[in-house]
């Protein structure tokens, strides 16, 4: 027993400490090293809370959301390889590591276990897909090409026509390179019908690479579309007969192209012009024919997403139909109270948001939607929870599994963030917005319509960020304006647009359907000229310069962050965001772009902007270089030329810092262009003895359009290529004999001249 007034001794773990001699609160900072600094308690606590997050973001349900991520971690990942993968080799991979997650499924491995398995599965995936569609791809251009094959699509556009043969034989003349699909476009109204077989001849040219380093690859997006070459037809056009009958598939293509014709035509008869372009892009996907002012108007005004069927258009066809077909079953006696007529209403609109996928052309945002309507209708059949995190996972495994090439697409990444962030608004934000109100003034403003209102604002307002970095990445532009357009002219879309153009489709087997197009075209008025007043707008074009791919993949990370997370911890999203916002906006221009085929050259002046040289007329390729530089000028501006000085040999301009940038268009320019400029394009073989930095037709080749950047030394350039070093893909195959081509560029040291010894005459005459 302790004498009173000594300290009592208790033996620890560590070693002993005094009780009587520290103050409670100090004893628990003690340790066998010394004293924890002040602030420890906080510190203790911060941790304590954020495992307490952690915990609760790992709980019971919370897995699932994240599985999609991690597939589309490993297509992405594919993506990146700069070959193709083994196909047994990362499927064995993904089935090993899938049957591991399944043995640890009752152990705390399991969650990163299954997160690991879904990226190998994604990655094999998306590798059995390439596989499964391995076609051959033309590298070079071919003239006068004799073609026979079945025409599987069709567009209809402004000023062209364009169609998909699909080839049964074809010839040219000194190659014997054989393709499967080729896209042709054709005189405007000479597009051959959908299902028939024809002979031509026609000019075929290799798919679009990039224009530049980190722009869109039409060459991927064309393989997988089965693709191999792309052209326009010479001269005219024969119908024959054809080999066989073509299959079930063109068939079904042709019956469907007919019906989509056949809707186009009824609509003709009632609405004219934009209106009616709109108004078949609304119910068919064709949207080839709207004009480019409306269409310019739509997507600056950031109502370019009406015309592109997606999640909106397929919730209200679903849910048109379910109300309507639910309305009218309640309406017969007894049926409401003696049967499952809200199952029934989601069944026959399940088999109406099908049709509208078939009939709309099944484009990827298609089938997202459909996916997504299914599963919840689905879930309406069996008494389940509609919308929720799960049902979005579930729709995105199903389409990156049918298509993984979706990912890398627009559609794909701006649909799928939008639907995200509604998710997260229904999930989080609506039960507080229409939580009872406790005070009578908030009753009455949510009697008025003030919540729904508030919804749409949100939704709205939420949709439009969680698309601005991919809107800003791929097509270099942000919408400010976006809500208030969206606040002004949904509304009538939603009510009378939509409605009205599915009341035409049904009534038109009946031929009632002219009034209900007539009031289509009312929404449509309103919904161009909504779009065409907030174009108007100042400060409606918000024009982004290009970034990397980086800032875009933070972006995403954040915006999945702040989605799927429910505890504070969501927050650590925004930072990311931020981040990536601040990376993008600080991402540097390049000094000189040059085009893939060496015809076109953009170089950086003294005032900032691009001086244009080229002896090519691909105004594409000038609207996307001024686009991405976030330059407001368009293709025919006369100061795109300015500074530019040509010849019929070669033409030049000078860098900001005065060194000329030369373009030689004919091989006897090269050797005063060597000796005069600091950098020279050529499509052509530059000569070996070359002063200047040169960019000839063998680095072009093998690494398509290039971007340079001046080194920090100022007399040198980076190189960023289209086609990096080692790259062999499918759509982008390794061109043969590739050369080693560095990183950069660097001025040569002048070689050394042989001084000619041939004397003058004078001085021989001397001498005799």
């Amino acid at each position: 027993m302790a004498e009173p007034g000594r300290p009592v001794r208790s033996q620890g773990i560590a070693g002993t400490w005094i009780a009587g001699t520290w103050p409670v609160g100090r004893a628990a900072s003690a340790s066998a090293g010394g004293l924890v600094p002040a602030g420890f308690d906080l510190w203790t606590s911060l941790a304590g809370t954020l495992r307490e997050w952690a915990r609760a973001e790992a709980g019971a349900g919370r897995l699932l959301p994240w599985v999609p991520v991690a597939f589309g971690g490993g297509i992405a990942l594919y993506f990146a390889a700069d070959h193709e993968p083994v196909l047994w080799v990362v499927a064995a991979t993904a089935i090993a590591l899938t049957l591991g997650a399944v043995l640890l499924r009752r152990s705390r491995l399991f969650a990163p276990a299954i997160m690991i398995a879904a990226v190998a599965a994604g990655l094999a995936t998306a590798t059995w897909k390439t596989a499964r569609i391995a076609h051959t791809v033309l590298a070079k251009p071919l003239y006068s090409v004799s073609l026979s094959g079945f025409v599987e699509t069709r567009d209809i556009r402004e000023r062209t026509d364009r169609f998909v043969l699909r080839v049964t034989a074809m010839e040219a003349q000194r190659s014997d390179v054989k393709l499967e699909r080729v896209r042709l476009s054709v005189r405007k109204g000479t597009a051959p019908e959908v299902g028939s077989f024809v002979q031509l001849k026609a000019r075929l040219l290799p798919p679009l690479s990039p224009v530049r380093p980190g722009s869109y690859d039409f060459s991927r997006d064309m393989f997988f579309q089965g693709i191999g070459a792309s052209g326009f037809v010479m001269g005219t056009i024969a119908a024959s007969v054809p080999p066989d009958a073509g299959g079930l598939r063109l068939r079904y293509a042709a019956f469907m192209q007919g019906l989509r014709d056949a809707i186009d035509a009824r609509i003709r008869a009632t609405l004219k012009g934009d209106n009616r372009a709109i108004a078949t892009a609304l119910l068919t996907g064709r949207r080839d024919a709207i004009s480019t002012p409306v269409n310019d108007a739509m997507f600056i005004s950031g109502l370019g997403h009406v015309l592109s069927i997606s999640g909106y258009h397929m919730a209200v066809v679903a849910g048109v139909v379910f109300f309507a077909v639910r309305a009218l079953l309640a309406l017969i006696p007894g049926m409401a109270a003696g049967f499952a007529i809200k199952k029934w209403s989601a069944a026959a609109a399940l088999v109406a948001a099908a049709f509208y996928l078939l009939l709309s052309g099944a484009e990827v945002a298609t089938q997202r939607s459909f996916f997504m309507t299914a599963v919840v209708l689905i879930a309406v059949m069996v008494d389940r929870r509609a919308i929720t995190f799960r049902t979005l996972a579930v729709a995105a495994l199903i389409v990156l599994a049918v298509a993984p090439e979706a990912l890398v697409h627009p559609s794909f990444q701006m649909s799928f963030a939008a639907t995200l962030g509604l998710v997260a608004l229904v999930q989080i934000g609506m039960p507080n917005l229409f939580a009872s109100p406790d005070h009578s003034a908030t009753a009455r403003i949510a009697m008025w319509g003030g919540r729904e209102i508030a919804m749409l604002f949100l939704a709205s307002l939420i949709a439009g960020l969680a698309t601005t970095p991919y809107a800003a990445f791929h097509f270099h532009r942000v919408t400010p304006f976006g809500v208030l357009a969206n606040l002004g002219a949904m509304p009538v879309v939603s009510a009378l647009v939509m409605p009205a153009g599915l009341l035409g489709l049904i009534a038109a087997p009946f031929g009632l359907d002219g009034p209900f197009w007539w009031l289509m075209g009312i929404g449509i008025d309103w919904m161009v000229a909504v779009s065409r007043w907030v174009a108007a707008l100042p400060g409606a074009v918000g024009r982004i310069s290009a970034f990397g791919i980086a800032p875009l993949i933070a972006a995403s990370l954040g915006i999945i962050v702040m989605g799927l997370l429910r505890t504070p911890l969501r927050w650590a999203g925004a930072v990311v965001l931020l981040a990536a916002i601040l990376w993008g906006l600080c991402a540097r221009q390049p000094d000189v772009l040059i085009a893939g085929d060496g015809q076109s050259v953009a170089v950086r002046g003294r005032d900032g902007h691009l001086h244009l040289i080229r002896s090519s007329k691909d105004s594409f390729l000038l609207k996307e270089w001024l686009a991405a530089d976030a330059d407001p000028r368009d293709a025919g501006s006369a100061s795109l030329a300015a500074g530019v000085s040509c010849d019929e040999a070669a033409c030049v301009t000078p860098l900001a810092d005065g060194r000329l940038v030369a373009l030689a268009l004919r091989i006897d320019s090269l050797a005063d262009d060597c000796s005069r400029a600091a950098l020279v394009v050529t499509a052509r073989p530059a000569p070996p003895d070359c002063a200047a930095m040169v960019v000839d037709r063998q680095r072009l080749a093998r690494q398509g359009a290039l971007a340079l950047a001046l080194t920090r030394s100022g007399d040198g350039f980076a190189v960023q290529a289209a086609k990096t070093r080692g790259t062999d893909r499918p759509w982008s195959p390794a061109a043969a004999g590739e050369a080693d081509f560095s990183a950069s560029l660097a001025p040569q040291a002048a070689a050394p001249r042989n001084r000619d010894a041939t004397p003058s005459e004078a001085d021989l005459q001397a001498e005799d």
